[in-house]
């Protein structure tokens, strides 16, 4: 037969597989139904599903940098220190908070 090895945190188990059984019936009724629906889903809608959270985390990302940079550009106009230069203004802009927690 076949030799398998389950390792657990400290133990180490190396069991022999004598022969095959095939499951009984009351074994695969006893999945959950729930679990079905969501493959299907996954099977029929999981490429779209994945290419929109790429293109709404992309619009995330770049509205982010974009509302970080005019925080900081309205900063320089105002007159005060660039954050490059040890300024730190930029923290009492709200602009820029909206960029950092998108």
């Amino acid at each position: 037969g076949s030799l398998i090895t389950l390792s657990c945190l400290s133990h180490r188990v190396v069991c022999q597989v004598i022969s095959s059984a095939v499951p009984a019936d009351s074994v695969q009724d006893n999945a959950t139904s729930d679990s079905s629906w969501i493959t299907r889903l996954e099977n029929n809608y999981g490429f779209y599903i994945g290419l929109g959270l790429a293109v709404f985390s992309s619009f995330l990302i770049g509205s982010s940098v974009i509302l970080k940079k005019k925080g900081l550009l309205r900063l320089v106009e105002k007159g005060g220190t660039r954050a490059g230069d040890g300024g730190h203004g930029y923290l009492k802009d709200w602009l820029w908070w909206a960029g950092l927690l998108t």
